[in-house]
């Protein structure tokens, strides 16, 4: 089967998009030698320029002209594919399809989230038009759409009327370096090079709005006084917020926000923390949830959308703007030295039903479905 995608983030993105990407296309080549992959970007150029060196079947195809404005009219059209006329889907990673793809090419369209629509106010006039745009063309075009989530795919069929027999909901899992054993020196190492305190509570994910952080600096008011918070994400404006609150309840020492860490010392951290808060709002899914528990560490998340789906009954909940009740949740965890003893089996039985092979078979079994019909 010869399957082309939209690569552009799989090589420019190191969050969520990206690693969704890396994800679906390594464990497919690694289950599938038949397969032949077409991976279309803009340019390849970036942190992730290499990770198909090593597979014979996989092919990167970009414009000739490398010009910005012509790159995204490239993208914007049909990304080279006319000239690979035997290609028999087309996989849209990130919400996205290209206009005037061949019609005898089938397309499948991943929609992770439909969070402008339920939240216009997080995002500027342009950025709503040009995102509604995108996703409602590719909804309509694709011949099926993967739903990251149930509540994505509810979301598509209460907001955007798709009906639900053109919807498949294939969950998502996460990188595999969240799969490998961390060492007690790894600790040691990411401890010194971060300069993390002793006891620390981990935030992965951008310093934005939605993500809420200044909620979790409003708990520590409740939380023991030698455990600091770690922001692990790029900053926005929002994070001059997350100070702010900061200085106000004058516990700005035991803040520490890193906004250039290695996407590879994540795991690292992850087991260097007491525990990972993620108090988002709303989230398609919520993949530092997942993170975490792959590394044993324990959760606290919002309970809303998609996040329940993520940590299942391996994580404990707390409401996202109730800052008394994160700090509950969390000091379940800070005060019982016996939590991770009950925690662990819950997270290695929930993490099971995330593995790359189980969720790359059923998006292939979904590319053989729609290639036959």
């Amino acid at each position: 089967m010869k399957l082309a995608f939209d690569a552009k983030r799989i090589f420019k993105n190191r969050t969520g998009l990206g690693n969704y990407g890396r994800m679906i296309t390594k464990a497919l080549l690694n289950l599938r030698q038949d397969v032949e992959m077409f991976l279309c970007t803009p340019s390849s150029k970036g942190d992730y320029q290499n990770i198909f060196q090593e597979y014979n079947n996989a092919h990167i195809i970009e414009p000739r002209c490398k010009n910005r404005v012509f790159s995204t009219i490239w993208r914007l059209f049909n990304e080279g594919i006319n000239c690979k006329s035997d290609i028999d889907i087309f996989h849209g990673l990130s919400q996205e399809i290209p206009l005037f793809i061949p019609k005898k090419v089938k397309k499948i369209v991943t929609i992770h989230d439909l969070i402008p629509w339920r939240y216009p106010h997080y995002f500027s006039l342009f950025d709503r038009i040009i995102y509604k745009n995108k996703v409602q063309f590719a909804c309509k075009s694709a011949d099926k759409i993967i739903a990251i989530s149930q509540q994505t795919a509810s979301d598509l069929i209460d907001i955007l009327n798709v009906p639900s027999e053109k919807i498949n909901v294939i969950l998502q899992s996460c990188d595999d370096i969240f799969r490998k054993p961390i060492s007690n020196q790894d600790v040691l190492d990411i401890r010194q090079k971060y300069s993390l305190p002793e006891r620390f509570i981990v935030s992965v994910g951008t310093i934005e709005r939605r993500k809420n952080q200044v909620s979790i600096v409003k708990a520590m008011k409740w939380l023991p006084e030698d455990v600091d918070i770690v922001f692990l994400g790029k900053k926005t404006d929002y994070a001059k917020e997350v100070i702010e609150q900061a200085q106000t309840l004058k516990v700005t020492s035991r803040i520490r926000i890193i906004d250039n860490a290695q996407f590879s010392d994540f795991p690292s951290i992850y087991s260097a923390a007491e525990l990972s808060v993620y108090m988002s709002v709303f989230e398609g899914f919520g993949i530092p949830i997942l993170e975490s528990l792959m590394m044993g560490t324990p959760v606290v998340a919002s309970g809303v959308s998609s996040m329940p789906e993520a940590g299942g009954d391996a994580a404990l909940y707390a409401e996202a703007n109730n800052p008394e009740s994160i700090a509950f949740q969390c000091n379940k965890i800070l005060g019982n030295n016996n939590f991770k003893e009950d925690f662990l089996p819950k997270a290695v039985a929930h993490c099971s039903k995330f593995s790359p092979d189980k969720i790359v078979l059923q998006i292939y079994n979904l590319y053989e479905k729609v290639a036959n019909e």
